[in-house]
């Protein structure tokens, strides 16, 4: 895409195709009553028809077993379809995350990613799911000192594995890997577009330009398949979602806000566990903050100036990183929530002492946090990650200075999972390893 293309506004990408025919997984009450009503059915079949889409998540007509069969022979006759985006291939990493293709009924395709137990980017969010990665992280830590101590007197083994000695006979295991423990909670990366317009110049999917929007079924219907994939039950099973795979959310706004409405009307995950990351598209954050049903924000920064950022993100040359951050502090906060800012750490570019000083002034006075990205590599794309050392040293510089900062951990590198590496392979192949170096958090 053209700079032009990618400077304009929220309703840049308004003229981007669209799919054709008739879906029903994607629509709200009321236009399910609208269909409901043109086949000469009462309302409360539109009820009937919302809870199979979003509550029992099945994925065929036929499997609407609340409608009578007549009325699921009127609703194929009709050309009504579920059309639930289907996961086509997947790729398992060595850490439990899961990379899958999922295609539409276009055929086009997307990459949604599975974290089990998530990558730390909620903590110090102030939200429930901050909370839960804090009390994990002390009882993991804990559960470590515990196993070390005991590794270090009369150790003892049990079904081969190392048993707590304080008294309850904690299975220390349940801190130790996804291949033993499964997941305590989970995170989805959600899609938004196909393909991507912004051309950060350190992610690989700007390498493939933009082919269209997402319909709003298309991106809930990625969390539907998945959940369905794991037999997730909300209410029971803790998961989490970012919007933070393909394209860019605000560029596709009426669609992705529909979206966040049926996945917490419908599917009934609440928007407190629902972050949206942007690249900084300052009429949607303006949009974004009068809305009465919203998902937490994440600011792509990644950059401590407008010249270093105009680099690595050339949407800078239209917002300024000013204007993003005067948007950012308008927006009317929860009780507890706070406004992330994600910096993807790029050696010798963005990752110097005098860079994370510059941070600090930028973002003085702000209820917000600091996810570190250590840069994620990409074949054609010409950085390097910065050393353990200096991601150790920005970190530190900005904690010393007030600001609540993580490195998120990276999930899924070996498969291009990790964040910036969502690429839509269409191969079925298992993607070399990526060399991470000294930089391995």
């Amino acid at each position: 895409m053209t700079d032009a293309k990618t400077q304009s506004g929220m309703d840049a990408e308004a003229a981007l195709p669209m799919p054709a025919g008739r879906a029903l997984f994607g629509m709200n009450l009321e236009e399910l009553g609208q269909v409901a009503a043109a086949l000469g059915e009462k309302p409360y079949r539109a009820k009937q028809l919302y809870e199979a889409l979003y509550e029992q998540r099945v994925t065929s007509v036929e499997g609407v077993t609340t409608l009578s069969q007549q009325l699921r022979e009127k609703l194929t006759a009709a050309g009504w379809q579920i059309a639930m985006p289907q996961i086509l291939q997947t790729a398992t990493s060595v850490d439990g995350t899961e990379r899958y293709l999922i295609r539409m009924a276009d055929g086009e395709t997307v990459e949604t990613v599975w974290m089990p137990d998530g990558d730390g980017g909620e903590r110090g969010d102030g939200s429930e799911a901050a909370e839960e990665e804090a009390k994990e992280a002390v009882a993991a830590a804990d559960a470590a000192a515990s196993e070390t101590a005991f590794m270090r007197s009369s150790t003892a083994r049990v079904d081969g594995g190392y048993w707590s000695r304080r008294g309850e006979g904690r299975d220390i295991r349940n801190f130790g890997t996804l291949a033993e423990t499964g997941f305590r909670r989970a995170t989805i990366c959600i899609s938004s577009q196909v393909g991507c317009a912004v051309n950060c110049q350190f992610c690989l999917t700007a390498k493939f330009g933009i082919r269209r929007n997402l319909t709003a079924g298309e991106i809930a219907g990625q969390v539907a398949a998945v959940l369905n994939r794991h037999n997730i039950q909300i209410g029971k099973d803790r998961i989490n979602l970012v919007f933070m795979g393909m394209g860019e959310p605000f560029l596709n706004y009426e669609h992705f806000m529909k979206s966040v409405l049926l996945l917490v009307e419908g599917i009934g995950i609440p928007e407190s566990r629902m972050t949206v990351s942007t690249s900084g598209i300052l009429p949607g954050i303006e949009a974004f903050a009068r809305e009465s049903v919203r998902p937490k924000l994440a600011l792509s920064l990644n950059a401590s100036n407008d010249i270093v950022r105009e680099r690595v993100m050339p949407i800078t040359r239209k917002w300024k990183i000013a204007q993003l951050l005067d948007a950012c502090r308008a927006i009317p906060l929860r009780n507890r929530e706070w406004v992330t800012f994600e910096y993807v750490l790029l050696g010798g570019v963005n990752d110097q002492p005098e860079h994370a000083r510059e941070v600090l002034t930028l973002l003085k006075g702000m209820r917000a946090k600091v996810n570190l990205i250590v840069w994620n590599p990409g074949p054609g794309i010409d950085y390097k990650q910065p050393s353990a050392e200096a991601a150790a040293q920005f970190q530190s510089l900005l904690i010393e200075g007030g600001m609540p900062t993580y490195i998120r951990r990276p999930r899924g590198r070996d498969i291009y999972a990790a964040c910036g590496q969502l690429k839509r392979t269409v191969v079925e192949e298992r993607p070399h390893l990526v060399e991470i170096g000294a930089a391995a958090f």
